[in-house]
């Protein structure tokens, strides 16, 4: 038994070098990722509905083997808010639930159909559905953390650093016990680049969409990270806001990777190359030092 897990490890190591460049490159084939990630210790439900439309749909991600009061992890993909699956990030909830944690992964509307603050909304959404429905077996409400790399890391930032998002959708206050951020655009300008634009070309004025312009005291903690090596979003982007954050009194953690670029910090989170970055084990560390919020 223990010889052919080794081959299965193997095997998939392999295979997944095969794709590996293409993702240095700054190509992001995720969904061949489900090749090489292994069926983790988890039971999933897909497709639960939190929402009248058709994209306001997600996945939950339950370990077998659930860690102390079994926090609860919100995962936010990103792609530009233009393009994304859930069932694309399935690497992200076997990496997580390994390590305990229970993972939720939405969907959530996308340009063309919809503009910002669409997808913020629905993300809201996702996080109320979250916070009303998946309690520890005693029936006590769990620890809460949102989490997402790229545009899904601007997500969840500007979910926190804006409290309307959660507010409007009935989210208690005092319910995330942090924030993790995976090379995320903070401080960016939406209109100043063509690729956005029309993304956000409801706005009057930028600031609502900037996170590092939303930010108060009093907010839940931060985990930032994000590669030096990456050319798709900035890492002063997360220096910009983790400075603003600690500005205005709020806890931040801020790690910026070596000779990491965009795809390769998401990648890292998947099991057949965790050892490209620590982001799991960061990740892990943040959650454990901050679960006890409720």
């Amino acid at each position: 038994m223990k010889l052919r897990r080794i081959y299965q490890l193997v095997t998939q190591r392999s295979r997944a070098v095969a794709f590996l460049p293409a993702l240095v490159s700054g190509c992001s084939p995720l969904g061949l990722l489900d090749a090489v990630v292994p069926d983790g210790d988890y039971q999933r439900q897909a497709g639960i509905v939190y929402g009248d439309l058709p994209r306001q749909k997600l996945d939950v991600y339950r370990p077998n083997f659930p860690a102390e009061d079994a926090p609860v992890i919100v995962f936010f993909y990103g792609g530009s808010w233009k393009s994304g699956e859930r069932g694309k990030y399935r690497f992200v909830a076997d990496a997580l639930t390994q390590r305990g944690y229970t993972v939720i992964i939405p969907d959530y509307r996308l340009y063309p159909q919809a503009r910002f603050p669409a997808f913020m909304n629905d993300a809201a959404k996702a996080v109320r559905w979250t916070a009303e429905n998946i309690r520890l077996p005693d029936g006590r409400k769990t620890s809460l953390f949102l989490a997402g790399h790229s545009a899904g890391a601007h997500i969840a930032a500007l979910l926190s650093a804006d409290r309307q998002y959660l507010r409007d959708a009935g989210v208690p206050a005092g319910t995330i016990c942090g924030v993790i951020g995976l090379a995320g655009p903070y401080a960016f300008d939406p209109l100043r680049y063509r690729s956005t634009r029309a993304v956000f070309a409801d706005l009057k004025t930028t600031d609502p969409a900037r996170p590092v312009k939303q930010v108060a005291k009093g907010q839940p903690p931060y985990l930032l990270l994000h590669g030096d090596g990456d050319t798709t979003v900035r890492p002063s982007n997360t220096v910009d806001f983790a400075n603003a954050l600690k500005a205005s009194g709020n806890s931040v953690d801020t790690v910026i990777l070596p000779d990491i670029g965009h795809y390769q910090i998401i990648l890292a989170v998947a099991r057949p190359f965790d050892d490209i970055a620590p982001v799991n084990d960061r990740i892990a560390a943040f959650i454990d030092g901050h679960r006890d919020c409720r």
